[in-house]
């Protein structure tokens, strides 16, 4: 009960922010997810399960308070599911010790990048829509192999670009959903198929998924008033400190300091 109360507690915070920033909710709850010891596959395989549930209720959220660009989620959707299924399969080919290393030092590339952006004013132009393919692609892909990235990457780069935040955040976070489900069936195939050899038993992981999925819910609803009513640098800033203080952590242990 108390690891339950903890990672829904996870969930809650990382879906608070992610309502407010269209980022960070696969981000904070992979980077928990491996600090417990849970293999960079699996956390990324757990993070997406429990996705199918907040993003479905943080997109109608969006829906709701209509924060959608519908002409920018049709563009952004089918290179991200590419880019996805792509990185699921990736991420499942090697060990989960060799691949650690590597999804540690992108979660820590992210959370500088976020401390980074806090610090610069966003500008407000129109959106090139020849950029959207491939930074879909990429954020799709990091996602999946990363256990998070989907918002990290698509939402900044779609506001560096010039996107109006509140639009750019509410699509993002509506797209979420679909990128999730086509990683999970991604990460089924490979189970199915026999291609994921050290799956392992999910059973293990019950608890930490059923609170990531309540905190989570429980938050999502919030996201499209969040996005209107908080200060977008002060989450920014937190998010990104946090993320870089548990990768840094992460490192200590792989290095044998801790």
């Amino acid at each position: 009960m108390e690891d339950f109360i903890l990672f829904a507690l996870v969930g809650f915070l990382a879906q608070v922010i992610d309502g407010a920033l269209g980022m960070a909710y696969g981000v904070i709850c992979s980077t928990v997810l491996l600090a417990f010891g849970v293999p960079p596959a699996q956390a990324s395989a757990s993070v997406h399960a429990a996705e199918l549930f907040t993003t479905a209720a943080s997109g109608s959220a969006h829906l709701y308070h209509r924060n959608i660009d519908w002409k920018l989620f049709w563009r952004l959707i089918p290179f991200g599911i590419a880019g996805g299924m792509l990185g699921a399969f990736v991420v499942t080919s090697f060990d989960g010790d060799q691949v650690k290393p590597f999804v540690t030092a992108y979660l820590a590339v992210i959370g500088a990048w976020l401390l980074y952006r806090s610090f610069h004013r966003i500008p407000t132009n129109p959106v090139k829509l020849r950029i959207v393919a491939p930074l879909g692609a990429t954020a799709g892909f990091l996602d999946a192999a990363g256990g998070g990235g989907w918002g990290p990457v698509a939402t900044t780069g779609l506001l560096g670009a010039g996107g109006q935040p509140r639009f750019v955040i509410g699509t993002v976070n509506a797209s979420e959903f679909l990128i999730a489900l086509s990683v999970s069936l991604s990460f089924l195939a490979t189970v199915l198929t026999g291609h994921w050899e050290q799956a392992g038993d999910f059973r293990d992981h019950l608890t930490s998924i059923g609170g990531l999925i309540t905190g989570g819910v429980v938050a999502a609803p919030f996201a499209g008033w969040v996005v209107k009513a908080l200060k977008e640098k002060t989450l920014l800033r937190l998010v990104g400190s946090l993320i870089t203080l548990l990768a840094g952590y992460q490192t200590l242990e792989l290095t044998g300091f801790l």
